[in-house]
């Protein structure tokens, strides 16, 4: 970790030389990697003390990390998650709340907390995180990053710690697009097919009814930017039979594979969790086998669905989370109010598996906004492209 971490995004490992190719395309810049990613010499803790004390060091290094040391990156240190990555707050009761450098008195978001605080408090270039249910995109809102989900399956996880398998993937934070695109073209690659030169924007009046009012009003000239360069958006709807259907669906099948991945391990050890990760463990352990079932009919059929509305050529443009980052200061149950409120617009890409990309492109009172495009399958460079066009415009 670096020797001076006024944000805390760090997990205070004693430092261990990991060797970077001389040269390469991203010789010039520093990351760190959320602590779910094994990189030889460190262990990884994944924001839990009884993961941390069974890890042992690891010998090798996570692929997606290896990339990026290959590519000439300079690796600087692990960082903060939520407890066992089940959480949206970046608040860990045992690792402590990384700071939000883009609005202090403001939560990170999490599950990849301290990687979002050390970008935001420009302690290193960019940062790998994952996404699950929102972990990347809702600290790219709040600390006015670009943070991409991928298309599911992307970019590799292998040697990185599993939440929900099906929903788990690696994501990156960077406080500028041109940095942002340069680390896509190591991790992505070129998509095939791409989306073609003039897209078929696409405005989700449902999606927007989710945002807070104060957040669409700030949000408007952003609106109006990305129209007059792509063209008019068509309105439509995005939500299959409820957002409230949505929301179960999610929550049964992550709650389900969380429980598979971390259950043993609560049983065995009954390690102290912090608030709001423990109740969401005792609520996935009583997940029944009918609404897994259910909800993997309900997630094919939305899978579908969306293919559907955007084709090959159709860019959804929402906002990436209900309003800013809530205060530090918020309660328990107003932090677990705001994720349930968030969960219904962040599972559109979940559910799907389709990409989605934040920009920090708007900010009200004084903290970042986030608007988001989400495309088909596969189209996760093209996106990037289209940011780095209405970054420039």
């Amino acid at each position: 970790m670096p020797l001076h971490d006024p944000a805390h995004a760090f997990v205070p490992y004693p430092d261990v030389p990991v060797p970077h190719a001389p040269t390469g395309p991203l010789a010039d810049l520093s990351f760190a990697a959320k602590d779910l990613f094994d990189v030889a010499g460190y262990p990884t803790g994944g924001g839990s003390p009884i993961v941390l004390a069974m890890s042992g060091i690891k010998s090798c290094t996570a692929p997606t990390v290896q990339k990026l040391l290959d590519a000439g990156a300079r690796f600087t240190g692990k960082t903060v998650t939520d407890e066992l990555a089940f959480s949206m707050n970046g608040n860990n009761a045992h690792f402590g709340a990384p700071i939000n450098g883009a609005a202090k008195d403001r939560i990170t978001g999490g599950s990849s907390s301290g990687s979002a605080s050390a970008v935001s408090s420009s302690l290193c270039d960019f940062a790998l995180g994952t996404d699950t249910g929102g972990s990347v995109r809702a600290p790219a809102n709040h600390c006015g990053l670009y943070g991409l989900r991928p298309t599911h399956g992307r970019v590799s996880l292998e040697g990185a710690l599993d939440l929900a398998p099906s929903f788990d993937t690696c994501g990156w934070f960077a406080r500028d697009i041109g940095t942002f695109a340069r680390v896509a073209d190591v991790l992505l690659g070129a998509d095939t097919p791409a989306l073609p030169e003039r897209v078929r924007l696409l405005g989700p009046d449902d999606v927007w009814g989710l945002a807070a009012p104060a957040a669409t009003k700030a949000l408007q000239g952003v609106i109006d930017r990305v129209q007059g360069l792509l063209g008019p958006a068509q309105g439509t709807t995005v939500a299959m039979e409820s957002f409230d259907a949505m929301y179960w669906n999610f929550r049964y099948l992550q709650s389900r594979e969380a429980w598979l991945t971390d259950g043993p391990l609560i049983e065995r050890y009954a390690p102290p969790l912090g608030p709001g990760v423990a109740e969401r463990f005792a609520w996935s352990r009583d997940v029944t086998d009918a609404q897994v079932v259910a909800a993997r009919v309900f997630r094919t059929a939305f899978r579908a669905h969306l293919a559907a509305l955007l084709g090959t050529d159709g860019v959804l443009l929402m906002p990436t989370m209900p309003d800013i980052a809530p205060l530090r200061s918020e309660s328990e149950a107003g932090l677990e109010d705001y994720r349930n409120r968030a969960i219904r617009m962040l599972c559109i890409a979940g559910l799907s598996g389709f990409p989605q990309l934040s920009m920090p492109l708007a900010s009200r009172d004084g903290a970042p906004l986030g608007i988001s495009l989400l495309g088909p399958a596969g189209s996760d460079r093209s996106l990037i492209q289209l940011a780095e066009r209405i970054a420039a415009g």
